[in-house]
């Protein structure tokens, strides 16, 4: 990334991918937020994606450098559910690694593909220089994981991916067949960032950015945690400063992690390592601070979890303006804490490279959000008279008489630093009293069909696993059959009215069932709980324990509470099977049609919602995951 980025040009990073305003070699144009505002805005992505569908997501939110996801050795791992928590300021109890590390790989290339696909299909009309895309690993978490075959085979991967891409052009369907010749992009990435646990030792650290260094040639970033501000800095901050004095720090987080001296003297050794071989080191700050977990919504099994949000950003500032007075401009700064529309201006003023946001994209809106952040930054740069990157750094915070001048970058870096961090802690934005509030719940209880249809939980979801589907009909049947003798006995109910604008579903190939959109969604019960759930095969449907549906042209797989059962359409009519039952008839005219055996009551409603669910989930005037994967497969 060093290699091909000029440091002095702020860069804006996501988790899953970075803002870049402005081409290396072009001035920065106020004129760009105006084109990024106006293209296609995705749902959100999730914090240190790994999807390929969220990368791309994020390029057409403007992002230019793809931040990806740390890939460790131990990739099967079991996640507490919920693990994100952003009732108020941004809790998790997540790991890194969800995929498997050749599954990674694969996502990563077919996101580049994507990409470049969609700037090869000329829809985007980007600004020339904006075509381009970089990706920047992320690997942990100790020097016998990271020196692990597979590990190895990954990162080598990223800089030569030129067989994963052969096979997976043969895969582009056939109505995008015109691209699949395109010469794809194999050297994905230059640059790795180094990301360890809270407490591993300093010369561990040492070790492995010098194996990267020299076994793979990589330029280098080391993601420090913020306890290098040392325990009473941290808590002055957060309990006397901030006012969040429900936040509790175990003293192990700083008996054990890295102390500020030592993260100095390893940061001077390696960067003339990296010099000495031809490559860069930079830093970044920081990863979450380990909190102790005395919240209701995480499960009670992690006694700590992780801090994200407006506290983490004060404590990350001040160990920027820490390491600035100690190295000066010597090494590029990555920023990584608590990013908002209103700090990002102020981040990028601070010549921090680059700016990544990632919990405030996890609340209502998603990546819609992105849109302030341009429009923000377009605003702030005109106040100052800059239509540059460098020409804002200059004058953000400069005095009059410093405008006239040629303010030297440096040097208006370390002083926007000081200014910037000097005041930032009593901004109320950042405190307790503004970000104590959780988001509004109405008192109603989530039902498999019908909600308010508010529609929150699709662009919180950071793996984009929610949708919508529309129904054609206004109402389901309630309904059992029972046989009596030679014929059925009825027994029917209100039935099932469809009243909402639409429907949600959530596909389980995607979700990890983190929480987030029960967070946000007005209603108690969480969507991904309650809401339809989709599975993209077959084998994946029967694997899973959770009630579901798979879903093909003409048969439906699905498990409600009481059992499994399936619905086949054969012309004009239907068969319904289960145990102990298997009933065939005209879905137009049941009572008159029925026939087939039962050993007991057979409640037909489920038949009713799947047939439902077949006609409107698989219907191709709309566009979800489960018809998308159907239109591919012809």
């Amino acid at each position: 990334m060093f290699r091909e980025l000029d440091w002095n040009r702020t860069v804006f990073s996501l988790p899953a991918a970075r803002f870049y305003p402005g081409d290396p070699s072009k001035d920065f144009s106020v004129r760009f937020h105006d084109r990024v505002a106006s293209s296609p805005l995705g749902p959100a992505a999730g914090p240190h994606t790994q999807m390929a569908q969220n990368i791309v997501l994020c390029y057409l939110g403007g992002c230019r450098i793809v931040e990806l996801k740390t890939v460790q050795a131990l990739d099967e791992v079991t996640i507490p559910r919920p693990c994100i928590d952003m009732r108020t300021v941004g809790f998790n109890a997540e790991w890194s690694q969800e995929l498997k590390l050749e599954q990674s790989l694969e996502e990563y290339v077919k996101a580049s593909m994507l990409v470049e696909m969609l700037e090869a299909s000329g829809a985007l009309s980007t600004t020339p220089g904006f075509d381009r895309v970089l990706f920047d690993m992320s690997v942990g978490y100790d020097l016998e994981g990271i020196r692990n075959d597979r590990v190895a085979a990954l990162l080598r991967g990223m800089r030569d991916a030129g067989k994963v891409v052969d096979r997976l052009r043969r895969q582009i369907p056939a109505a995008f067949k015109q691209y699949r010749d395109l010469d794809f992009t194999t050297r994905l990435g230059n640059s790795v960032t180094l990301s360890t646990f809270h407490g591993c030792p300093p010369g561990e650290i040492e070790n492995i950015i010098e194996h990267l260094l020299e076994a793979h040639g990589l330029d280098c970033i080391i993601k420090f945690n913020p306890t290098l501000l040392g325990k009473a800095e941290t808590l002055n901050l957060l309990h006397d400063e901030l006012g969040y004095r429900d936040i509790r720090v175990p003293d192990s987080a700083f008996e054990k992690d890295v102390r500020w001296d030592q993260a100095a003297a390893l940061t001077d050794r390696l960067g003339d390592r990296a010099a000495g071989l031809g490559l860069h080191l930079g830093v970044k700050f920081t990863n979450t601070l380990i909190v102790e977990n005395n919240r209701e919504f995480l499960p009670g099994s992690e006694s700590l979890i992780y801090l994200s949000g407006p506290p983490l950003h004060i404590l990350a500032m001040h160990l920027v303006r820490l390491f600035r007075r100690h190295f000066g401009n010597r090494f590029p700064v990555s920023f990584s804490a608590g990013v908002t529309r209103s700090s990002f201006p102020d981040a990028v003023a601070l010549g921090l490279v680059p700016v990544t946001v990632c919990t405030d994209l996890l609340k209502t809106g998603g990546y819609g959000r992105l849109q302030a952040y341009h429009a923000e930054l377009a605003r702030r740069m005109e106040a100052a008279g800059a239509s540059s990157v460098e020409a804002f750094i200059r004058r953000a915070h400069s005095t009059p008489e410093q405008n006239t001048g040629e303010h030297r970058i440096p040097e208006a870096v370390l002083h926007n630093t000081e200014h910037y961090v000097e005041a930032v802690a009593a901004y109320p934005r950042f405190g307790f009293e503004k970000n104590a509030r959780p988001p509004r719940k109405i008192g109603n209880r989530l039902a498999f069909f019908d909600c308010i249809a508010c529609g929150r939980c699709i662009p919180v979801c950071p793996n984009n696993a929610n949708f919508t589907f529309t129904p054609s009909g206004s109402e389901i049947p309630v309904e059992a059959v029972r046989r009596n003798g030679s014929g059925w006995h009825w027994r029917r109910g209100t039935p099932l009215a469809l009243e909402a604008k639409f429907q949600i579903g959530n596909f389980a190939d995607f979700c990890n069932e983190c929480g987030n959109c029960d967070v946000f969604c007005p209603e108690d019960g969480g969507p991904y709980r309650k809401k339809p759930r989709f599975f993209s095969s077959e084998q994946g449907w029967r694997d899973s324990s959770r009630n579901g549906f798979y879903l093909e042209e003409a048969r439906v797989l699905g498990r409600f509470d009481d059992g499994e059962c399936m619905l086949e359409v054969s012309g004009e009519r239907v068969i319904f099977s289960g145990h102990g039952f298997h009933l065939t008839f005209d879905p137009t005219d049941p009572e008159g049609t029925l026939a087939g055996e039962a050993e007991d009551e057979v409640d037909l409603t489920r038949c009713h919602i799947m047939y439902l669910l077949l006609e409107a989930v698989l219907d191709t005037e709309q566009v979800n995951h489960v018809n998308g994967l159907k239109r591919r497969a012809r």
